[in-house]
């Protein structure tokens, strides 16, 4: 029969409390804790930061795992460890969401001209080049209408989406149409590379004669390796993950919708990027500037 080590200390506390409990083997701080039902200052404070976490969690709607939540308390100076941070979100049930695997949406032109990559899988982002190299790639939504295909432009700097557009359809226009909303947005002072894997719609004459009008240069990955685009490709996982990929959406027009919200609203000003320090891209482009 299990016996609860605290009732027994409770009914010998008559005697030595101090020798009852280390027969039992548990402290008299927990003996007194428990007999007076008081939480001590450990529990509280879980108490407390539980609120914190559970309050930045629902501001990043359900997809900051413990490293976020970490970085937003710190900057909160709550004066907690990740560990900690980990252990209370497990308690809470509350868990970040992973990322999923995508599906290829660009497939290579054995004819298009061989292009060089002058971005060599360097995303890292650099504080000096803002503006200087873009890249993007295509991904889809799926809806009960039928995709709707998604066309991005990404600052490797700044990790910001500077362009992008939408379409029921996987023509070079939907490429154009996110490079030219990119440079109305930014309108670059200096040359810009704009990095994308080997999809037809990247390597065709129609885009060579847009960006040559924009003064833009445009490398291209290795054919079949995903690390070759990998900024973009991590893009595209972030934003099915946290819009939920499990089920279509009703219409192309609310994926559009909540595609514009997710982008302009969340990620280019709040979603914080452990690349740029926990910061998101707009605060880190502040700083630049500042």
């Amino acid at each position: 029969m299990n016996v609860d080590p605290f009732i027994e200390a409770e009914k010998t506390a008559g005697h030595n409390v101090k020798r009852t409990c280390e027969l039992l083997k548990v402290s008299r701080t927990a003996y007194y804790a428990r007999r007076t039902d008081t939480p001590g200052p450990r529990s509280v404070r879980d108490a407390e930061l539980t609120e914190q976490i559970t309050a930045v969690h629902q501001h990043s709607r359900g997809t900051y795992g413990a490293p976020r939540v970490h970085a937003v308390l710190q900057r909160e100076d709550a004066g907690c460890g990740l560990r900690r941070v980990a252990r209370l979100m497990r308690q809470a049930k509350l868990t970040g969401r992973t990322r999923r695997r995508r599906h290829r949406t660009t497939i290579p032109d054995p004819y298009a001209a061989t292009r060089p990559d002058l971005v060599l899988r360097n995303f890292r982002p650099d504080p000096a080049a803002l503006d200087t190299r873009w890249c993007g790639n295509i991904t889809y939504i799926a809806t009960e209408e039928g995709r709707l295909h998604l066309a991005t432009v990404i600052d490797i700097a700044s990790r910001r989406v500077v362009g992008w557009a939408t379409a029921d359809h996987l023509r070079t226009e939907l490429v154009a149409e996110a490079l030219t909303a990119a440079f109305r947005t930014r309108r670059p002072a200096r040359p810009v590379i704009f990095h994308s894997d080997r999809g037809s719609q990247y390597t065709n004459r129609e885009l060579a004669t847009l960006t040559a009008e924009f003064n833009v240069r445009l490398p291209v990955g290795r054919t079949g390796q995903c690390w070759d685009n990998a900024l973009a490709e991590s893009f595209f996982s972030t934003l099915k993950n946290e819009l939920g990929d499990s089920r279509p959406w009703p219409s192309r027009a609310a994926a559009r919708t909540t595609i514009f919200e997710w982008i302009e609203s969340w990620y280019n000003l709040h979603r914080l990027h452990s690349s740029l320090g926990y910061r998101s891209p707009a605060k880190y482009e502040t700083a630049l500037a500042a």
